[in-house]
């Protein structure tokens, strides 16, 4: 499980285009073909893994503020996590073909998604936090040398 958290605000806004989660945070680079898109983000490392391990994850993005489409709800293209991995011109005409809707969730609601939906937000219209913690369940043992990004918490005692 990997959290993250998000805060979109009028004051603090941006939009995020159609797109697939592809990526996922991974503890060090292997040397497999089926391992793509290496990254790093705030010193941590992502990889695009094979199809296989997207199909495999969850993601619960818990709303700790009321959402809907004046603050900058997902809006998501019905069916497509099922589509497999798709080029950006194959997912505007995925759009096209089955259109969007805009997920509303009320403060304390969850939403669970797969990596492989196609989603998008627009910027908040108005004010007020979108608070959102994300976080992602995916298999224990990831292929071709594949090990996930752990955390050491240190527990007094």
């Amino acid at each position: 499980m990997c959290p993250k958290g998000h805060k979109k605000s009028i004051h603090k806004n941006w939009l995020v285009s159609l797109h697939q989660d592809l990526s996922i945070p991974v503890a060090e680079r292997v040397d497999s073909p089926q391992c793509s898109g290496w990254s790093e983000k705030e010193g941590n490392l992502f990889v695009q893994p094979p199809v296989q391990v997207l199909l495999a994850i969850l993601a619960v993005r818990v709303h700790l503020d009321d959402c809907d489409e004046r603050n900058g709800a997902l809006r998501v293209v019905p069916g497509s996590h099922r589509l497999g991995r798709l080029a950006s011109g194959d997912a505007l005409r995925e759009r096209a073909a089955r259109g969007e809707i805009s997920v509303a969730v009320p403060k304390g609601g969850a939403m669970l998604m797969r990596p492989l939906l196609l989603h998008a937000s627009s910027k908040a219209s108005i004010g007020g936090a979108r608070r959102v913690l994300h976080f992602v369940f995916g298999p224990g043992k990831l292929p071709h040398g594949l090990r996930w990004r752990s955390r050491q918490v240190a527990v007094p005692g």
